[in-house]
């Protein structure tokens, strides 16, 4: 990151500046819908309307362009990979914004081709990098056009989600926790860190003392520097890392995960633990042996009362609280929405603030963001062969509405808006394409 912006961040560490962030959410008890998904005139945005090109409905006066896909060439030599997942938009001065964008990528796959520079890892003992990691994309702030697009950070192993950060960074988290073997040469499962100005590939550090696990997505809450994650397993636990400098996670700090009293497991898949709307004191347990070599730091957790979810995954931060997806999570198993209210000098508050009742309302939220007028925007991934994607607004009173069919079988991620709140950008996992979403969006 650039020294100016963690100047910045540091100097404001410990006062209330969450106004630097793109979005923020209501703090007025919002709870889960009880009726039909709202539709047609009942939506905020109205009813969607079809593609002519068959991919992408929205609503009346909304319209979306493609910005970036798969196999493009991109400026350092390379290709756009596939696999597009998590994404976090930044503004780097002079009239220019940054995509920072994710690539699930595993050993086995086509990355394209990859510019040389520093990697994390490499295909057994060769020089070819494997296929994960980030790229960037600048544009003109004004215009949207892209002005160039390149390879930010190689060798990693599927990088799902992760986070922005307030000093301008984004957070790459790998979700994958395979051993050196020889047909890879480093141990993996880390959260990287790629400034949103570097011009090219970073010197891909992993931040050790995040933890090891199945990384999915961060977010850092400004007024502590305190940074929360996400880990995409049926039984995972949410943690946070408190680091030892704010600003600077590379210096090290200390994990730990979240503890609900006496409810143990909030999946409400057998019995059900809490209600749309229950919201519990929450404390935290530091966990140690952090970079876990037997990937087991949720038994670990578990064993010590830390509570569990199902498959916690998106997360993002508003106006002082932060919001998180649980993809199977619920009754349903379609998915759950929690809201985490950090306490600082009074204990930390966790509310259920929407459980889906069916797939036809929600399914399997992924990928989410805050939008400026304080809805939440969550992007589905589920892969049921009748029932595509949806962008689904989730409102302050937690009613779920459509805001955007993807008519192919892939999934959408990394839902992000510009800092002016005029666009969203979103990926089309695969073949990997990056949109761009203007409208009337409601203030």
């Amino acid at each position: 990151m650039s020294s100016q912006n963690r100047r910045q961040f540091l100097s404001l560490t410990g006062t209330a500046f969450a106004g630097l962030y793109l979005s923020s959410c209501t703090t007025a008890g919002p709870r889960a819908s009880t009726s039909p998904a709202l539709s047609g005139s009942a939506s905020p945005v109205g009813a969607l309307v079809p593609d002519p090109a068959g991919m992408f409905d929205l609503p009346e006066g909304f319209s979306y362009r493609v910005i970036s896909r798969l196999d493009e060439p991109m400026s350092d030599g390379g290709t756009v990979p596939d696999h597009a997942d998590g994404m976090g938009c930044f503004d780097i001065g002079n009239g220019k914004l940054a995509l920072v964008r994710n690539h699930e990528l595993q050993p086995q796959h086509d990355g394209g081709s990859i510019p040389s520079g520093p990697a994390f890892d490499t295909v057994q003992r060769s020089l070819i990098p494997l296929p994960g990691g980030t790229t960037t994309i600048v544009l003109d702030a004004a215009t949207l056009d892209v002005e160039r697009q390149y390879r930010s950070l190689a060798g990693t192993i599927r990088n799902c989600a992760g986070g922005i950060t307030p000093w301008g960074s984004w957070l790459t988290c790998e979700e994958n926790t395979s051993r050196a073997d020889g047909r890879i040469n480093k141990d993996h499962g880390w959260v990287f860190e790629v400034p949103a100005d570097a011009p090219g590939l970073v010197d891909p550090v992993p931040l050790t003392a995040m933890g090891r696990f199945n990384h999915e997505a961060a977010c850092v809450d400004p007024t502590t520097g305190i940074v929360y994650m996400t880990e995409d397993r049926d039984d995972s636990l949410l943690y946070r890392f408190l680091p030892a400098q704010p600003g600077q996670l590379a210096r090290g700090g200390t994990l730990q995960a979240l503890v609900l009293g006496e409810v143990k497991d909030t999946r409400n898949w057998s019995a059900r633990s809490m209600a749309a709307g229950d919201t519990l004191a929450a404390s935290w347990i530091t966990m140690d042996n952090v970079e876990a070599p037997d990937d087991d730091l949720r038994q670990r957790g578990a064993a010590r009362g830390a509570t569990l979810f199902a498959r916690g995954e998106g997360i993002w931060m508003g106006d002082g609280e932060m919001f998180f997806t649980c993809t199977s999570g619920g009754a349903a198993r379609q998915g759950q929405i929690f809201r985490l209210q950090p306490g600082n000098d009074r204990p930390d508050m966790l509310e259920l603030f929407y459980e889906s009742p069916a797939q036809s309302e929600y399914s399997f939220g992924d990928n989410l963001t805050v939008a400026p007028n304080g809805h939440l925007i969550v992007c589905e991934d589920s892969y049921d062969d009748i029932v595509h994607n949806h962008l689904r607004g989730i409102t302050p009173a937690g009613e779920a509405y459509p805001l955007a069919l993807l008519r192919m079988q892939t999934e959408l991620a990394g839902a992000c808006f510009s800092p002016d709140g005029r666009t969203l950008f979103v990926n089309v996992y695969s073949p990997a394409m990056t949109l761009a979403v203007t409208g009337p969006w409601p203030a």
